[in-house]
């Protein structure tokens, strides 16, 4: 599957709509206070009404290139323009 260091059924934060397609992520965040992972569209506010708890495996099914973010350390970001593009690394502030 991947080399995730976290099962394949650890929840995830992600949306609705890049469930069903209409959005691709664009922002992923390991994030310090609990090592949960975020799997956003990139926008400023995460609107919570359509936010979305789902497993690792199931987000990794939904955007393959997310594997590559496995080694992501917690604490850290990354973001990319579009889908097509790379994904840029940076400590969260």
């Amino acid at each position: 599957m991947s080399e995730f260091n976290d099962f394949p059924n650890t929840m995830v934060i992600t949306l609705k709509e890049i469930l069903d397609g209409k959005k691709p992520v664009l922002y992923v965040s390991h994030d310090e206070e609990d090592g949960m992972w975020q799997f956003l569209d990139g926008s400023d506010e995460l609107d919570t009404d359509n936010a979305r708890i789902v497993t690792l495996e199931e987000i990794l099914e939904i955007d393959g290139s997310l594997s590559s973010l496995w080694d992501l350390p917690i604490g850290w970001k990354a973001e990319r323009v579009n889908k097509d593009t790379k994904w840029v690394r940076q400590e969260n502030a």
